[in-house]
């Protein structure tokens, strides 16, 4: 039996390793210690030039399927750790034939609950733990995957100013859908309430958990939070037409959240006296490749996020849903964001600045909407901060740009006195208290 070595990258020193000896009798010239979590296998830790990599013997059939689930975990940007290699057809100095073992990259800086716990902990600290597994869980829902063994023990910590960010350590049991049934997200809340308090329970027998702690409440505490932050990522909102200032709002939350918008599923009422909303949260970068693909701009990410958020309720206000989405944004280029962006200082016409200002010009629109108690006309709002608010325009960069065409006079829809007097004060106006 040949030994065979397969890898995602350029790693010869993982032929060095003395794979004809069982993982269970690798000593310290080998491996390094670090903290372990509980596993059913056996698990060891060995450096290779700068990096240190966790090996785990198992039988080849999983450590296969494991460490192709753990490549689309990866390539879809999911909070886990990184496959690396699987090594198989080993076989021992007498010929007994030895286990697979499933090679991934050692998250750095990372702690197992257990020793992140064995000192003891405070209430608030567990609480933060929690909170870290509720989104971890989440997040892997969101991306379509089925754990099928939530756990803290098949969880790596890493402190994140202050909380904690929670990865998958353990995918063994898991299957990637393009989306999760109810049942199935119920299996592992289910499955994640028999595991975590099982652990919390150890935790207590062995004496690290203080009395203030109670499982029951940590539990419970992780499936409340968990349907609170489900809800908010992907439950429907209904609105009414004149209020579509909210949906920037919502999707403000999830940003805040830690969470990308992808796309918003908009329904209006027959009569269009009402939307429903549901949004598509994806992984981090998208809306950058999505608004140049779009629209041919390229700039930030959270840029490109906040200007897809106006391009979708562009596409809700006009009904304009059922529409080729790229016919879609050359609209919203040349009748929104382009006569915007024209209305701004010369220094302020560079890409990135165009979309920094269109921003702050959103975010201005934000707060006059909220306090009027109804959506403020785009080209209304941009009137009022270039007159208000020059002064404070920051520039990014000196050089020379070309100049884009004037600004339009008048946005069609535009009232009158918008044209005859574009600076004007819109907190002198009745409709705003």
């Amino acid at each position: 039996m040949a030994l065979r070595i397969v890898a995602t990258a350029h790693q010869p020193s993982l032929v060095s390793l003395p794979w004809h000896v069982p993982l269970d009798e690798w000593d310290d010239r080998v491996t390094v210690s670090l903290p372990r979590g509980l596993s059913r296998h056996i698990v060891r830790f060995v450096r290779l030039d700068r990096d240190v990599y966790a090996v785990k013997e198992t039988r080849e059939a999983i450590a296969w399927r494991e460490y192709r689930l753990l490549r689309d975990l990866h390539r879809i940007r999911a909070p886990a750790v990184e496959p690396v290699g699987v090594v198989t057809g080993r076989e021992g100095r007498g010929g007994d034939e030895l286990e697979a073992c499933l090679v991934t990259r050692q998250l750095s800086a990372s702690m197992p609950y257990r020793e992140l716990l064995s000192r003891g902990v405070r209430a608030d600290t567990m609480l933060r733990l929690a909170d870290a597994m509720v989104v971890l869980i989440t997040k892997l829902h969101l991306s379509g995957f089925f754990w099928g063994d939530c756990s803290f023990s098949n969880t790596l910590f890493r402190r994140s100013a202050g909380e904690f960010a929670a990865y998958l350590v353990d995918a063994e049991t898991g299957e990637l859908h393009p989306e999760l049934s109810d049942g199935q997200r119920m299996y592992d809340l289910d499955t994640a309430r028999g595991n975590l308090f099982g652990e919390l329970l150890d935790l207590r027998a062995g004496g690290f958990l203080g009395g203030e702690i109670n499982p029951h409440d940590v539990v419970d505490g992780v499936l409340a939070r968990y349907s609170t932050l489900w809800g908010e990522l992907t439950g429907p909102e209904d609105f009414n037409t004149d209020e579509m200032w909210r949906m920037e709002q919502r999707v403000a939350r999830l940003n805040d959240m830690g969470f990308e918008v992808e796309e918003l599923d908009i329904i209006t009422d027959w009569d269009g006296a009402s939307v429903r909303i549901q949004p598509k949260v994806v992984e981090a970068g998208h809306h950058r490749r999505v608004l140049q693909g779009l629209t041919g701009l390229d700039v930030q990410d959270n840029q490109a996020r906040r200007l897809l958020n106006d391009l979708n309720a562009f596409t809700a206000t006009h009904g304009l849903q059922q529409q080729d989405r790229a016919q879609v944004a050359q609209r919203w280029l040349t009748e929104i964001f382009e006569p915007i962006v024209a209305m701004a200082p010369p220094r302020r016409r560079t890409p990135l600045e165009a979309a920094e200002v269109f921003h702050e010009i959103l975010e201005h629109r934000w707060y006059l909407s909220e306090r009027a108690g109804h959506e403020i006309d785009v080209f209304e709002t941009a009137h009022d901060y270039f007159a208000h608010q020059p002064a404070a325009l920051p520039t990014a960069s000196t050089a020379a740009v070309d100049e884009l065409p004037d600004a339009v006079t008048a946005y069609p829809g535009a009232s009158p006195d918008q044209e005859q007097d574009p600076r004007r004060d819109l907190s002198a106006s009745p409709d705003v208290e």
